[in-house]
């Protein structure tokens, strides 16, 4: 069976956006990418809501990353091969292939989906991940950990209560941290 899996870039204090909705002081340096990359490429589909997967569209083209580093590049090749599901009640049309309007989330329909699908599944978006991890849907989670403190914005994980258990972390030059775990039963 596939696994869902939660990846997010998040401040230290544990905020995927800034109180402005800005998230330009958790981009990755070459490193981070790379490894971000390794970890997206068993990726078959991901799970979407509205404002992210319109942020995520930028990768459809590869004139957007032509000139840019190697792994700038191969994020949009891993990007452009993956299917994508979209969660909007408003979003009446796609601007990428390989890409389906879903209007709720269905926690049923994502249970067949992890278990029809060859590859794992990604979900992002903090609003859309949060109603998955309530729904006890996703089964890792991917965080990286950026030497920043915002002090407000949209934060990266619910109020809700998880056991986890570490599976790995890793340290990076420019002082992100990655940590996996593993949703505890």
């Amino acid at each position: 069976m596939s696994k869902l899996i939660y990846s997010a870039l998040a401040s230290l204090d544990g905020y995927v956006e800034d109180a402005d909705g800005s998230f330009d002081w958790a981009a990755p340096d070459a490193d981070v990418h790379a490894f971000v990359n390794e970890l997206e490429r068993p990726i078959a589909t991901y799970l979407y809501g509205r404002g992210m997967y319109e942020t995520m569209a930028y990768w459809e083209s590869p004139a957007n990353t032509a000139g840019g580093p190697a792994a700038v590049q191969e994020y949009g090749e891993i990007w452009r091969a993956a299917d994508k599901v979209v969660y909007s009640r408003t979003l009446e049309t796609v601007a990428t292939p390989k890409t389906r309007i879903e209007r709720e989330l269905d926690p049923a329909a994502v249970r067949r989906l992890k278990e029809t699908t060859s590859g794992d599944l990604s979900i992002g978006g903090a609003e859309l991940a949060a109603r998955a991890i309530g729904a006890g849907l996703v089964d890792e989670y991917h965080l990286f950990l950026v030497p920043v403190v915002v002090g407000a914005g949209k934060r990266a994980l619910p109020d809700v209560r998880l056991s986890l258990e570490l599976l790995d972390e890793r340290r990076f030059g420019n002082g992100t941290v990655f940590l996996r775990y593993r949703a505890s039963s």
